[in-house]
């Protein structure tokens, strides 16, 4: 594990896990952060950190080849779960400067933290599997 993280977050089975407060100071040091959620999430809400990736979880397996590995990367997601599922991923293929945001951008939110918000982009429906953007109808 790089020094990067040092003094910052708490080691569960060598994951290193950070509070959204945490996170938000060490982007603003050169961290990257990477959102795993869904694409229609990730564009209604999003982190307003210096520099933000986004690709989805089920994607990540033909997407980590293009990530610095050279670079600190925090991974987020809704709570925190299935950002932990990535970390372990990056760490088994070779990447050392990481950590996994916990709470998601549901407790980055909660703290009051730098977001982006798209209205048009707002979802609706009961379940996850009805989401949808607000006003659009389903097929």
């Amino acid at each position: 594990m790089d020094s990067f993280f040092k003094n910052f977050g708490n080691i569960i089975n060598g994951i290193t896990h950070l509070s959204p407060q945490e996170a938000y100071q060490l982007c603003l040091k050169g961290a990257v952060l990477l959102d795993v959620r869904m694409e229609i999430m990730a564009s209604y809400k999003s982190f307003d950190v210096p520099e933000y990736l986004h690709c989805y979880h089920q994607e990540i397996s033909s997407y980590f080849d293009r990530l610095p590995k050279n670079r600190p990367i925090i991974v987020a997601d809704a709570v925190g779960l299935q950002s932990k599922e990535v970390v372990i991923f990056l760490i088994d293929n070779g990447f050392t400067i990481i950590a996994n945001l916990a709470g998601g951008i549901t407790d980055w939110e909660k703290d009051g933290l730098p977001m982006v918000v798209d209205n048009q982009q707002r979802l609706t429906g009961s379940c996850m599997c009805q989401l949808r953007a607000w006003g659009k109808k389903s097929n």
